[in-house]
């Protein structure tokens, strides 16, 4: 069987490294091999899998060693709970260079050293921020990942970002086979969240696959580099996390999105009563001024 390569998408701050590193724990548990590519110079897409604080990148390995053809594939490949494979591609110094080139070569790096390997199920593509230019762009546009995840919440600004992943996935979807696959609410308990998501997806033309509540035993866990599963299996957020793995494994629901328009952002805000109708008198208006206008 084809290995499944899936790449998770959102605005930055969302909760992708979280989610995805629970969710692949959640695949590990109920039996799936597993490899997770960290594709952010921040390197934390793997830490709760491997217990560290950040694991040595292909990028900062390569500069060390002269180039990555000095490296070898156990240099850069760790193995942590649930014989889940980890990878870091890493970026250079912050201000100097592409952190999207990190992504590039950390993925030919590892096609070329057979890191795909037939046994996998498979392949998460963790992506810096709602970054879809450049390197980072690379799991859609090179169909290095064939299902796309994002995820989102109730919050305007992570309903944009989705929107504008979608806008993404269109562009290269006419050329391939990158698909969006549904979106992960990851709650802030926003007004009416799940109906919002829910909604939000069925205008991109898909479906949201899972809410997932927000729970402080994620950040327990965080504090002990664990993912929930490890750290509290017994918790009702173990479960929605086995529940989010097992829609995954499930999912057949892979389509080309039809993005909206801002407008029709807004009008979605505003019929779940979470965005006032616009009132141009008060566009650029301080507190006091709008004060001084009701007075």
């Amino acid at each position: 069987m084809a290995i499944r390569q899936c790449a998770i998408y959102g605005k930055g701050g969302i909760g992708k490294s979280t989610t995805t590193q629970n969710l692949v724990a959640g695949l590990a548990e109920l039996g799936k091999k597993v490899m997770i590519v960290g594709c952010d110079p921040k390197a934390d897409s793997t830490r709760l899998i491997l217990h560290a604080k950040a694991q040595n990148t292909i990028m900062q390995m390569a500069a060390d060693a002269g180039s990555v053809e000095d490296l070898e594939l156990e240099d850069v490949l760790k193995v942590g709970y649930g014989n889940i494979k980890c990878v870091e591609s890493g970026g250079p110094e912050p201000g100097v260079g592409c952190a999207g080139r990190g992504v590039i070569t950390a993925i030919n790096f590892l096609e070329e050293e057979g890191a795909y390997d037939e046994d996998l199920d498979f392949v998460f593509y963790d992506v810096l921020g709602d970054v879809v230019c450049g390197g980072f762009a690379m799991p859609i546009r090179e169909n290095k990942a064939q299902e796309i995840y994002i995820v989102c919440s109730g919050e305007m600004m992570a309903m944009y970002a989705a929107n504008n992943i979608s806008k993404g996935i269109v562009k290269y979807a006419s050329s391939g086979s990158v698909r969006l696959a549904g979106l992960i609410c990851n709650s802030r308990n926003t007004a009416r969240e799940d109906e919002l998501i829910i909604e939000l997806a069925r205008q991109l033309g898909t479906q949201m696959i899972h809410f997932v509540p927000r729970d402080n035993v994620v950040q327990r866990a965080e504090i002990r580099r664990m993912t929930v599963i490890e750290y509290d299996p017994k918790a009702k957020q173990a479960q929605e996390y086995r529940d989010l793995a097992l829609k995954i494994i499930e999912n057949k629901n892979f389509v080309i999105p039809t993005p909206i328009t801002m407008d029709a952002l807004e009008d979605l805000l505003m019929d779940f009563g979470l965005l006032d109708e616009e009132d141009e008198s008060i566009i650029g208006k301080t507190a006091v001024q709008e004060v001084a206008l009701a007075a």
